[in-house]
């Protein structure tokens, strides 16, 4: 059985990289199973299940980037927009993204069934999709890949929602861009654990 070692050096082993590429180590196939087992297995409040996740390769995922681009365009500055532009082309650049979502019906479900914890709901459903979101992006890394985790809502959850077919109770929370990895990621700073983390009776 592996030990908590694995687990912790897969976690070591996620971070942050926007230098990507618009091809896969993997198969297609392979991408859709991490999302189907994260999806399947990862906990959320009371079993809810209220994660949702639209995963958009290749042409669609370029057209997510491409809608992104546009809403973008009209609120930046113009002489800030080459900045934007050139991000947007970088995401655009990968080789897919996961979108993250909130069904809003299953939490208001809960929250008539469960009335004494109603206005807990709402975070626990933000919380099991973080951890959809952890869980297919150390995944994804492991696999080859280089990811960064976007958040472009709700500027773009209307268009994306009509190009797409989304249920309108779906509560877009982020967006993982993901491809082939170009180079490494920077470098990562640590707050001290004697502030993070405290013990007692050990």
């Amino acid at each position: 059985m592996p030990s908590s070692t694995t687990f912790l050096e897969a976690i070591k082993a996620r971070r942050t990289n926007y230098a990507i590429t618009n091809t896969s180590p993997i198969p297609d196939s392979k991408i859709q199973e991490i999302i189907n087992e994260t999806v399947l297995h990862v906990p959320s409040a009371f079993n809810s299940q209220s994660t949702r996740i639209v995963l958009l390769l290749k042409g669609e995922h370029e057209k997510l980037w491409d809608i992104t681009t546009d809403a973008l365009r009209a609120i930046v500055p113009a002489e800030q927009f080459p900045a934007t532009e050139q991000r947007m082309r970088s995401f655009k650049a990968g080789y897919g993204t996961v979108l993250f979502y909130t069904d809003r019906a299953v939490v208001r479900g809960m929250q008539d069934k469960f009335a004494v914890y109603a206005d807990r709901f709402p975070t626990w459903g933000t919380e099991s999709t973080a951890m959809h979101q952890f869980a297919v992006w150390t995944a994804l890394e492991l696999e080859g890949f280089g990811a960064s985790l976007q958040h472009y809502n709700p500027l773009i959850d209307e268009k994306v929602a009509s190009t797409w077919a989304i249920d309108r109770d779906w509560e877009l929370t982020s967006m993982l861009v993901f491809g082939a990895p170009t180079g490494e990621a920077g470098p990562k700073t640590f707050e001290s654990l004697e502030k993070r983390v405290k013990v007692f009776g050990a």
